[in-house]
């Protein structure tokens, strides 16, 4: 029998100290015991906090600290990279205090991944409120990896639906006020981000030969110019020259018709304008278990599909009761992508 390879090394921020972030690392924990994932975790957070929160839901969470030098873990553990924090923590109310911990914690989750020290990287949210009333300049996760790594453009891809029949929607634009979006679609945004989802469905999902929806902005697509000239004057010459470099694009295609399942199901990704087009369509069918990733990067990065959830985590009974399947899912999904990125590693223990 050959000799099993290294499993890949996955680093998970804990997200919002205040928020139901320890509570789901902790369930995430009680599932590694009962059925490990096929890879070692490391949860980036304060230990301390960490263990306090998994006692207060009755999570029977084992951690351990996390050892660079080790090759290998307690397999029913999950190992913790500890990060203190500035102030005592009251779960669902975010301390300003502690926000430069929060920043330093993803720094430092980003820097490691970036440098080849992780596989992947899996988020919790964060309260970006908090870090903007501490004065940190933050807009994002996405924005921050992004300026880490120097990257010039990622792309917010959502996945959601049956394994056997993913939806997964891409966004040209993200946190932006809708008033300023027009402006933000130009050609080169939708060709680039055309190319980004071409490129990270080949190569971190292993689809041979992607083919991909594009979205039209206005109602109807515009309804021939009718209802606006994007389509006509950025859309459609963007698609042109993305399939004249060999990217399998469609559209531009109205939103309300893309998205009947019939017709997505035709698609391997469909590449929206704005958040608010694509993210509802696939957070009212997989909420819960829905999977943010960031398509660009030099690393892995995927993340759960909702917030902070401040008003579960401020009550020990309902934060005992959150649902924990974005956080299972999407580490799922960050162990499938590095076991393509990185065949060198194997999902055997």
């Amino acid at each position: 029998m050959p000799a099993s390879r290294p499993l890949p090394v996955l680093a998970i921020t804990s997200g919002e100290p205040a928020g139901i972030g320890p509570e789901l690392i902790a369930r995430l924990a009680e599932r590694h015991a009962a059925t490990p994932f096929r890879a070692r975790l490391v949860v980036l957070g304060d230990l301390g906090l960490l263990v306090e929160r998994a006692q207060r839901i009755g999570a029977t969470a084992r951690y351990v600290e996390y050892d660079l030098r080790a090759d290998a873990a307690p397999p029913d553990a999950i190992e913790v990279w500890h990060h203190a924090l500035a102030a005592p923590v009251v779960a669902g109310t975010p301390d300003p205090a502690n926000a430069q911990s929060v920043l330093t914690m993803l720094v430092h989750a980003a820097d490691a991944c970036a440098t080849g020290g992780f596989a992947a990287l899996v988020t919790a949210p964060v309260q970006k409120s908090v870090l903007l009333d501490a004065g940190i300049p933050f807009s994002g996760h996405t924005e921050l990896f992004a300026e880490r790594t120097g990257t010039p453009r990622v792309v917010m891809l959502l996945v959601g639906g049956e394994p056997s029949a993913p939806l997964r929607v891409a966004l040209v634009t993200t946190h932006l006020a809708l008033a300023d979006v027009p402006r933000a679609i130009t050609r080169e945004a939708v060709v680039e981000t055309l190319a980004i989802v071409k490129t990270d469905l080949i190569a971190k999902f292993g689809v041979a030969s992607p083919r991909i929806a594009v979205c039209g902005l206005n109602p109807h697509a515009g309804e021939g110019g009718h209802l606006g000239r994007e389509e006509i004057d950025t859309i459609a010459p963007a698609i042109a020259v993305a399939r004249a470099r060999d990217i399998d694009a469609v559209g531009p295609i109205p939103a309300d018709t893309v998205f009947v399942p019939a017709h997505a199901r035709g698609f391997d990704a469909i590449v929206a304008m704005y958040h608010d087009q694509g993210l509802p369509v696939l957070k009212a069918a997989s909420f819960g278990h829905g999977i943010n990733v960031t398509l660009g990067l030099p690393f892995i990065r995927t993340s759960v599909d909702h917030g902070t959830a401040l008003d579960l985590a401020v009550d020990a009974g309902k934060a005992a009761s959150a649902d924990v399947g974005s956080l299972v899912a999407a580490v799922d999904l960050a162990i499938a992508m590095a076991a393509k990125a990185h065949p060198h590693t194997t999902r055997e223990r």
